[in-house]
């Protein structure tokens, strides 16, 4: 301590002595920075002793940058930081911000190595003859300080990179030589205005360019520059938003010390002194919240979370977690995604012309790409955030992508236990006879567990006698279904749907309960949508995807999964059950919500009405779409809403807008022997001749009676056709032609058709 005194009273002699063991530089800049804290870390002597020996290589990670998500045109979709920065190179920062920071913080940065001997001696006169402290820090060693404190991890890490210890200064001066030796002066400046803070949460010139004044570095003016060299030296006391005061005082600092220089005259200083500071800010908010596809964002949120932690990301503990997602804030990546801006907006547009926001109701949809799985939208009828109409609970999604526990499935599940019967080769003319209610026994699960009674009867009782896997899918008749699970069996119906890639909303395997055939699983609207757009696929079922490519800060594209795609259902079993699927829209539950394109579908209602579905796709785009109260769909069921109202309403319109301008291509026909039926065309008033091209077009045999019956359509052309135009038959069965005398007088000849001639029976009969 007297040592230190004495120093104080006379330091020159000392200061010579010391700057001539040039090893030990870093202790003069210790004690010329930080007076007083000789205590505070190592000794002069111990430092002296150590400096060759320290570790000079400067191992830190690149500085923390912000990651851009894009839509799949190349478009931002959000922003992700913790630090907002923007690094730019030199030649993209103006000359007059590259000469204000150098003239306040280190004139003689080109001039000078790691250590300014000059500046050195100035900093300590000053010290020794004030109280005030005046940094003798070159912007190299200001450069280094920075690293460090950016790339730490922890916070101890971060206070033991910015402790004010002579400890700390000895080993930043031993780094900069390092930086010195590797890096030339302009790299190092760009190095220094990529990293250093400039308040208000603005990291790197770029960054405080557009906080302060929504332009970038590239054209800031002198005034403006001024005002951003004053900042990083105390960016708390000189923040120019939080003390505009202080921020103008230093700024005039800043431009003196540029006239004193002569990098600009006293004139210019006078005229910007003059002037009051001008801000024109832009506020650094990033995260899904500011996108306009927030809930798409969240999705592919959790899939970038999840490669980055190489599919790890839900089984690592809280503290891990925060390190993937500090990685994404700050790790400069760069994530192309699927989304798909048309349908998008589509989407959003549909949803919220149908659902109030402010309504408690919600509508949540889905968009996805039969054979790739990528999903293209996803929306919901409220906005992302919090206040009333808004959530930040992505419901459309499971809760592995910030979703909650999922919306019951209703009908839309049906379909799965169509592809079992179809798989297994029931034929599609299988009649089952359905009564308004029944009650089913003998239902076994896939590890044999069996089940009680279970009772089953139709939202209508009217929907009663027999159907087949057509009308009985049209109608969608409860009962007609629940039997058609018990002859597939419950495990091959649930399995047929996990084939799909079907799980609960949370994650858990789909319960093998036989009441899974209505939808009383509970999924997500994406998973929905996927499933959906393999049907689509001809059976080609597709994992969902929203993320394409990632590449980092260097330009590297990171190593991702391959798409997981299989064949999980023979392709004529799909395009059988796609061909069945589009009579939803013509002669079922769905009709009057075509889209003016061949579509196939599915309505659903759910348990005790506690929600509505609907999903439907054309061979290039899969949607679903849920209408439920999510305060709880029990306690907040939604009576007389079904599957046809604002589901499919909202599905008519999105996917109408979304596919307008594109190819409207048709489904494959189903090829061999499903025991298909098909609608028998009205030919009545046609000629014989064309009422047999007709009917063999649609795959009927053709008998012509030979007796002419009453009829008031013209003579020889067709009266009536047994079955009659409208009737489901089987195919390649007789249809037979009755043609028309020309009167309906009874005394003319010609008779009724009768059974005896012709006449179609169905099998059941």
């Amino acid at each position: 301590m007297h040592e230190a005194n004495e120093d104080r009273v006379n330091p020159f002699p000392t200061l010579f002595r010391l700057l001539g063991a040039g090893v030990v530089a870093g202790v003069l800049l210790a004690f010329i920075a930080l007076p007083g804290v000789g205590s505070a870390g190592l000794t002069a002597r111990d430092a002296a002793d150590n400096f060759q020996n320290m570790e000079s290589d400067l191992k830190t990670t690149p500085p923390s940058e912000k990651t851009v998500m894009y839509d799949a045109a190349g478009k931002p979709v959000a922003t992700f930081f913790d630090r907002y920065r923007e690094s730019i190179r030199l030649d993209q920062v103006a000359p007059i911000m590259r000469k204000a920071i150098i003239d306040i913080e280190d004139a003689r940065f080109y001039e000078h190595g790691a250590l300014d001997l000059k500046g050195t001696l100035r900093a300590l006169a000053s010290n020794v003859e004030s109280d005030q402290t005046q940094g003798g820090s070159t912007l190299t060693q200001q450069y280094v300080k920075n690293l460090l404190a950016d790339s730490a991890k922890t916070k101890e890490e971060y206070q033991e990179a910015t402790a004010p210890t002579v400890g700390r200064k000895v080993r930043e001066l031993r780094y900069a030589l390092d930086v010195e030796q590797r890096m030339t002066k302009d790299e190092i400046l760009q190095g220094y205005l990529n990293i250093a803070y400039f308040g208000s949460g603005a990291y790197g010139v770029q960054a405080a360019a557009k906080r302060y004044f929504s332009k970038p570095a590239a054209k800031l003016k002198l005034g403006e520059a001024a005002l951003l060299a004053g900042i990083t030296q105390n960016p708390a006391a000189w923040d120019p938003i939080r003390n505009p005061n202080d921020a103008r005082t230093r700024r005039d600092v800043v431009l003196n010390r540029m006239a004193e220089l002569g990098t600009i005259t006293p004139a210019q200083a006078k005229t910007e002194i003059d002037k009051p500071i001008h801000l024109n800010r832009t506020e650094p908010v990033g995260g899904c919240q500011m996108s306009d596809a927030p809930f798409f964002c969240q999705y592919a949120m959790y899939d970038a979370l999840n490669l980055l932690s190489k599919g790890k990301y839900w089984s690592l503990n809280d503290t891990k977690k925060r390190e993937v997602v500090n990685d994404l804030n700050r790790g400069g990546y760069s994530i192309r995604t699927t989304l798909d801006r048309k349908a998008q907006r589509s989407v959003d547009q549909a949803l919220r012309n149908i659902v109030s926001p402010s309504s408690h109701k919600v509508g949540a949809q889905a968009m996805v790409e039969p054979g790739t799985g990528n999903v293209r939208a996803i929306g919901l009828s409220k906005r992302f955030g919090s206040g009333k109409g808004r959530t930040t609970i992505n419901l459309p999604a499971n809760s592995a992508h910030g979703g909650g526990v999922g919306v019951s499935a209703g009908s839309t599940f049906k379909i799965f236990t169509l592809l079992a019967a179809l798989d297994q080769g029931i034929p599609v003319n299988t009649s089952i006879a359905a009564g308004s209610n029944t009650v089913l026994n003998g239902m076994r699960d896939c590890k044999g567990g069996g089940f009680g009674p279970w009772p089953v009867k139709n939202s209508d009782p009217a929907e009663k006698g027999a159907y087949n896997l057509k009308t009985g899918t049209w109608m969608s008749v409860n009962t007609f279904y629940a039997h058609l699970e018990k002859r597939v069996g419950l495990c091959d119906s649930v399995k047929m749907a996990e084939r799909f890639g079907l799980r609960q909303a949370s994650g858990a395997p789909l319960q093998q309960v036989p009441s899974q055939v209505l939808g009383t699983n509970e999924i997500d609207m994406v998973s929905l949508a996927s499933a959906y757009a393999g049907i689509a696929a001809r059976g080609k079922y597709c994992a969902p995807v929203s993320i394409t490519e990632i590449t980092d800060n260097e330009g590297k594209k990171l190593k991702l999964p391959k798409a997981k795609c299989d064949q999980v259902v023979d392709r004529g079993v799909a395009d059988q059950a796609n061909s069945i699927m589009q009579g939803v829209f013509d002669k079922g539950t769905a009709r009057g919500r075509s889209i003016g394109r061949p579509a196939a579908g599915k309505t659903g209602t759910c348990e005790a009405h506690t929600c509505a579905v609907f999903a439907g796709h054309t061979p290039i785009m899969a949607s679903s779409v849920a209408y439920w109260d999510p305060r709880g769909q029990f306690k907040y069921p939604v009576y007389g809403v079904y599957g046809a109202d604002q589901p499919a309403a909202i599905w008519q319109q999105a996917m109408r807008t979304a596919l307008a301008g594109r190819p409207a291509p048709g489904f494959t026909r189903p090829t061999g022997d499903f025991g298909d039926t098909a609608t028998v065309p009205d030919v009545v008033g046609l000629s014989i001749g064309e009422a047999t091209t007709k009917l063999q077009a649609a795959d009927f045999e053709v008998h012509v009676s030979p007796k002419p019956v009453r009829s008031s359509e013209p003579k020889g052309t067709v009266a009536s056709t047994s079955p009659s135009a409208g009737t489901e038959a089987p195919l390649s069965s007789v249809v037979t032609i009755y043609m028309s005398n020309g009167d309906k007088d009874e005394n003319e000849e010609g008779d009724e058709p009768n059974e005896g001639e012709g006449f179609f029976r169905w099998p059941w009969d």
